[in-house]
């Protein structure tokens, strides 16, 4: 800094203590000046905070918002184009939900629902990832832009203006030891200020129709979002109450206890502990029949045979049933209990599509145990 811009600057110290501590008065800006000026403090103070806000109210975590900056400025060193999106809570809940429905497999009323549910909200997350591509592109984005632009050049001109201020002021207390042409250079200089100042005050606040229109991008980008949301979820909702329905109306199962197979040791034929000394049907259309024991052994052993299974043609995609299912809908197949329906096609992760008796038509997975799976498209 030179001499001069030295002297300057103390020049400005002297008049602001002297107005500070001496009481000294100091040019008054007119009431109109001072509204804008403090229009323009009030929405710096705004830009700051709702700029905050509304990436808190994006992106909640604190420590994932500070990692995903971390990971993304990295990308930007090294030159990669794709950066990574913030997790979305609906996005680690659905695929909680996704994993374990598939753990429990499709065969599971609950692990179905699990999985839909998981499904579902994880489209939920991939409209939260819009939403905050679309609010930080037509709201943050112009909103930083004016705050760092509009705003700053504002502020500089400000505080331009009150040294230009300080220093008219301090040559005008001190008139007749400082040449009058510097006292009127000093004021041509505040005056040029002011003008430029309050000039760019004036179209800031004038420019009401662009912060207007991005109010109205934020408030578009949100209902959007919830349209969307609203949409899956409701979509979902109805797949669970169906579920619902179906699991209500389906029949009661009762525990069978598994048969423990062994080898006589005297002919080599297979039998089962605890079962009665008849001929029965197990669920499978087995037939086993009572052998006589060894004497004095607690174990009762049985011949197995199997003659309803005989009857079957396992070389297609086959299935049993393992409860009645009768159709509400036109294009659902009929079938009872036990019956073996050929499988043609499986429609999605809860529906199949067979024929049975020559009648074609669709019915739940959960009805059935496939024998031969389908081949894998």
């Amino acid at each position: 800094m030179s001499v001069s811009g030295m002297k300057k600057q103390l020049h400005k110290a002297s008049q602001l203590l002297n107005e500070r501590l001496m009481g000294a008065e100091g040019t008054k800006m007119d009431e109109d000046f001072l509204k804008m000026e403090k229009s323009v403090v009030v929405i710096h103070s705004l830009l700051v905070e709702l700029l905050s806000r509304t990436t808190e109210f994006l992106q909640p975590n604190p420590a994932d918002r500070a990692k995903l900056s971390m990971l993304n400025t990295m990308s930007r060193i090294r030159g990669q184009g794709k950066s990574v999106g913030y997790p979305q809570t609906e996005g680690m809940l659905g695929d909680c939900m996704l994993h374990y429905g598939q753990e429990l497999g499709a065969a599971s009323e609950f692990g179905g629902a699990l999985s839909g549910v998981g499904e579902a909200l994880q489209q939920v997350a991939q409209a939260r990832d819009t939403l905050d591509i679309n609010v930080k592109r037509s709201f943050i984005d112009p909103l930083q832009d004016l705050n760092d632009t509009e705003l700053k050049e504002i502020r500089y001109q400000l505080k331009k203006l009150n040294g230009r201020r300080l220093d008219f002021d301090y040559k005008r207390r001190r008139r007749g030891k400082v040449p009058a042409e510097e006292v009127r250079q000093a004021w041509d200089k505040f005056i040029t200020s002011k003008e430029l100042a309050e000039r760019s005050m004036f179209v800031l606040l004038q420019n009401d129709v662009d912060q207007l229109s991005r109010l109205a991008a934020l408030v578009a980008a949100l209902l959007d979002f919830h349209r969307n949301a609203h949409r899956i979820l409701l979509g979902l909702h109805g797949n669970l109450q169906a579920r619902l329905t179906a699991a209500s109306n389906r029949p009661e199962r009762r525990f069978r206890p598994k048969k423990i197979r062994i080898r006589s040791e005297h002919n080599g034929s297979i039998g089962f502990y605890h079962q009665p000394a008849v001929t029965s049907t197990v669920s499978s259309g087995e037939q086993f029949t009572a052998l006589p024991s060894r004497p004095g052994s607690p174990i009762s052993c049985y011949s197995v045979s199997r003659p309803a299974d005989s009857k079957l043609v396992l070389d297609q995609p086959c299935c049993r049933a393992l409860y009645s299912f009768h159709p509400n809908h036109e294009g659902e197949l009929d079938f009872s209990e036990g019956d073996v329906i050929i499988l043609t096609n499986q429609v999605d992760g809860n529906w199949y599509e067979g024929t049975l008796g020559g009648q074609s038509g669709l019915f739940p997975v959960s009805y059935v145990d496939v024998l031969v799976p389908l081949p894998l498209p």
